[in-house]
């Protein structure tokens, strides 16, 4: 599977991936252009067709669920878990790797991205749940209201970032736990990097998904 392919293809390939890792069984035309917005299937012919020239799928005329991922293995690569992080209360952050996971070579991940396991439940109301892994951008640069992680008082939490001309409130997604508020000049805080999505194993089927932050 050498032939490069295009971000759509990518985009497309995934999903198929994705879709076989957390049911079990490949999507039809109809999901894929229910999920890529497209009005008919003709168009998700066209890329499958695509897919399966290059050897990236195989497909069985006339069979719905037909769809086939060749070689699927080498779509994932191996990423270390290099901490925990608190969604809750602050929790220390590791500097050794605790965990590796497997991730979709597909996603296009920064390379100084690092991975962290969530603990604790704050974070729920974002569909962010204990043991998930999140996947973090180290840059500093963040919006309002964005998830990032930050160190507050050498702890690391991952929360949701407000802040004015005085101070940062960092806002669980889980009305049982109250906001940080920390002076913007607090030499105890930092943010290390915006969370750029999230990585979860159902422990039940060993079943694996790849979600985008918004």
């Amino acid at each position: 599977m050498s032939k490069e392919l295009t971000e759509t293809q990518k985009k497309i390939l995934l999903y198929i991936v994705e879709h076989i890792n957390a049911k079990g069984y490949p999507p039809t035309l109809s999901d894929i252009a229910l999920n890529f917005n497209y009005r008919n299937r003709a168009t998700v012919q066209q890329h499958l067709k695509a897919l399966e020239k290059k050897n990236y799928i195989t497909r069985t005329r006339n069979l719905s669920r037909s769809i086939e991922v060749n070689d699927r293995n080498n779509l994932y690569v191996s990423r270390p878990v290099v901490g925990e992080v608190a969604a809750g209360n602050p929790l220390l952050i590791y500097q050794d790797v605790v965990d590796s996971v497997d991730l979709p070579a597909l996603a296009n991940l920064p390379k100084n991205s690092f991975l962290l396991r969530v603990k604790g439940s704050s974070m729920k109301d974002a569909f962010i749940l204990e043991n998930d892994v999140i996947i973090v951008k180290p840059d500093g640069v963040y919006k309002q209201g964005e998830l990032v992680v930050a160190i507050v008082d050498d702890s690391a939490v991952i929360k949701r970032i407000y802040e004015d001309d005085e101070y940062i409130r960092l806002v669980s997604e889980n009305p049982e736990f109250t906001p940080i508020i920390v002076h913007r000049k607090s030499k105890n805080f930092r943010v290390i990097g915006s969370v750029l999505g999230l990585y979860r194993t159902l422990e039940a089927g060993r079943k694996r998904r790849l979600h985008r932050s918004s």
